[in-house]
């Protein structure tokens, strides 16, 4: 009866959509633009608040645009604090800037970071530089392929030292007579370095007082990575791709890992789209494949207050062992633009608390007046009865909505994330579980410029 009922969530999780990066109505096509807005009512842990949000959105050719302001009052009135309580709330109602999608020649997206990646994701892998919206921070992704070589970087948050990567790549026998070559005429060579320069990225151990506050009494200093990378595309179609691909990374003053893998995708006339990725990991002591995910900003640090322990995520890399070998899997279906599901999944051989889970999926096609879209990430899964348990390393987004008017969307949004907890000078300590349920009306007006 248990695995049926994690089957029947499964399968549920797989025909929606999820989290921030689909957490717009649609993408919008070309020279079109949306404006949405909405009222609610939230329970933010059982607590009720009036919620009132704009979100419109602009896309001109390559250019999107994407705003959102959100505003919650609890029943005095008065504005919920974590709203507005710090500069980078205000510079996050733009929620993005973007140029281009990830793998154009030219890609450049400014705001909330949904999954940042970088290369084959052995470093940094689905990174996302705000735990929940009441942590929003700034970031960058700027992207340049210049066919023989280029680039990809990441800048976490504008508001304070964080997360920085920069991967640079090329393609060197493109620069040859080689390049006619099949195969391996296309051969990729890449170098990454991916860092986070916050205070407490090093934290292993220190001392807490309500007065004092905390200070750390060990600390490793910056967390920094550096790797290589190969890539061989084996087949290059209109509908097929493949490629072969090898990764060798190196936590400074820790351990190293490598990864071996392949890559397809086929393109099925616009019926069907796929991609397919499974990799093997070969790791050393004091290592952890793909250190910058979904969660890092969460277990960078955490500081319980009550017995002044501290739990961090370099302290977690100090303290391993061997961790062993193990396999990673990714999978994407789109089937005929109105279908998309991506789901991922890791597992090592030695370590059964190791797994790790991203779903994220939508069904809204058009002319239909359902939506329905959730996204589900969990870290450390140890077994079956784990994998859907709600704590401090998941996150949930789910949606459902009906439209009885081509343009109105009434929906119920349930939202696991988390909310930070401070101390006496304001400074972020750690992250808490938050759930949200919030009944929403929204208004989905379209706007086409022409062109």
């Amino acid at each position: 009866m248990k695995n049926i009922k994690i089957l029947f969530m499964l399968i549920l999780l797989l025909s929606t959509n999820a989290f921030a990066q689909f957490d717009d109505y649609r993408r919008l096509r070309e020279n079109e633009g949306l404006l949405g807005g909405g009222f609610g009512l939230s329970w933010i842990d059982g607590k009720p608040f009036y919620s009132f949000r704009l979100f419109p959105e602009l896309q001109f050719k390559n250019v999107g645009i994407g705003l959102d302001f959100k505003m919650e009052f609890n029943a005095d009135g008065k504005i919920r604090t974590e709203n507005f309580n710090e500069f980078s709330d205000y510079l996050s109602i733009i929620r993005y800037l973007r140029y281009g999608y990830k793998n154009d020649p030219l890609y450049i997206r400014a705001g909330a970071l949904d999954y940042a990646t970088l290369g084959h994701g052995s470093i940094m892998y689905l990174y996302r530089n705000s735990p929940g919206y009441d942590t929003r921070k700034i970031g960058l992704e700027f992207d340049i392929d210049f066919t023989n070589f280029g680039f990809e970087s990441v800048y976490g948050n504008f508001g304070q030292a964080g997360v920085m990567g920069l991967r640079g790549y090329i393609r060197p026998l493109q620069f040859t007579e080689a390049r006619t070559i099949p195969i391996i005429g296309n051969l990729e060579v890449g170098a990454s370095v991916v860092s986070d320069l916050d205070e407490n990225a090093g934290v292993i151990a220190g001392t807490y007082s309500s007065s004092q506050n905390f200070k750390a009494t060990v600390d490793e200093g910056n967390v920094t990575i550096i790797g290589l990378d190969l890539g061989l595309p084996i087949v290059r179609s209109s509908m097929l791709n493949l490629d072969l691909y090898f990764d060798y990374s190196k936590i400074i003053k820790f351990g190293s890992g490598t990864a071996a893998g392949i890559k397809a995708e086929f393109r099925g006339l616009g019926l069907v789209n796929l991609m397919a990725k499974l990799e093997r990991r070969f790791n050393g002591d004091e290592y952890i494949p793909s250190y910058f995910n979904s969660f890092y900003e969460i277990e960078r640090f955490k500081l319980d207050t009550v017995s002044g322990t501290v739990t961090s995520k370099v302290q977690q890399l100090k303290n391993l062992q061997s961790i062993g070998n193990g396999y990673y899997g990714e999978l994407y279906v789109s089937l005929l633009n109105t279908f998309d599901v991506l789901g991922s999944y890791q597992r090592l051989d030695k370590d059964p608390n190791s797994g790790i889970l991203h779903i994220s999926s939508e069904i809204a096609p058009e002319g239909v007046p359902y939506l329905v879209r959730a996204g589900y990430d969990k870290i450390n899964i140890r077994n079956e009865k784990d994998l859907f348990t709600l704590d401090d390393r998941s996150y949930l987004y789910f949606e459902f909505g009906y439209k009885p008017y081509p343009y109105l969307l009434v929906s119920m949004v349930y939202n696991w994330t988390f909310t930070p907890v401070r101390d006496t000078d304001d400074n972020i300590i750690r992250y808490e579980p938050q759930k949200k349920i919030e009944p929403r009306v929204s208004l989905i007006y379209p706007i086409n410029f022409g062109g």
